[in-house]
């Protein structure tokens, strides 16, 4: 899952950046509402957090271009203002969900999670394949019913070579997904990551190269 955060209080962003990418998602993180437009141009985000009351361009100004755009992306809006009439008009504007601050992190992070599997096609709770399940939100894998201890990276790539059902998944749609907009596309990140995902899974191999593609679970 990949989530772009907006929010003008530069320590806050930073820490909620931080803490999503520790739940194993890629997150983008910039602190006002032009940077906002700049990323929702050139990238595709399942959520976006956005604080309401942002300098430069307005929170509800994103929002609305958003929504105008057609693009998957569901909106989780940030706001100190605590009045219901604030909140109704913030999701009149096309916002998906609406969250006041002070927050707890862990609520946070689960509209985060439900707004992402409705900007995805509908997966079931377990993804099952080659004798693995895992279940994304507890972040636990198994293989035969034994569990496996992951990295974030290894459960992020994993994740999506499960949703892709036997489908290839190129290099690149890994890197974007599982990462976020810094990492080098020319890196050997990602083939470090299968090779100890393969080493952890264990044999029979089931993460399949398919030469100048990509990765597929058999």
């Amino acid at each position: 899952m990949r989530v772009l955060v907006v929010e003008d209080e530069r320590l806050l962003a930073d820490a909620v950046g931080e803490g999503l990418r520790r739940e194993a998602l890629a997150v983008d993180v910039v602190y006002d509402g032009d940077a906002a437009l700049e990323r929702l141009g050139v990238n595709e985000y399942d959520v976006l957090v956005l604080d309401r009351d942002l300098p430069i361009v307005h929170g509800d100004d994103v929002c609305r271009a958003v929504v105008a755009s057609g693009a998957a992306t569901r909106v989780l809006m940030l706001t100190a203002a605590v009045d219901v009439a604030d909140r109704v008009a913030g999701l009149g504007l096309g916002a998906d969900d609406y969250l006041p601050k002070p927050f707890a992190f862990a609520e946070l992070v689960a509209r985060v999670r439900a707004l992402g599997r409705r900007a995805r096609p509908a997966a079931p709770p377990l993804l099952r394949r080659g004798g693995l399940t895992l279940d994304p939100g507890r972040r636990e894998v198994t293989r035969d019913g034994l569990p496996l201890v992951l990295s974030r990276k290894e459960f992020a790539v994993l994740e999506e070579l499960l949703r892709a059902d036997g489908s290839v998944v190129s290099a690149e749609q890994l890197l974007e997904r599982a990462w976020d907009e810094h990492i080098d596309p020319f890196t050997n990140v990602l083939r470090v990551t299968v090779m100890t995902l393969r080493r952890k899974l264990g044999p029979p191999q089931v993460v399949l190269t398919v030469p100048g593609v990509g990765y597929q679970i058999r």
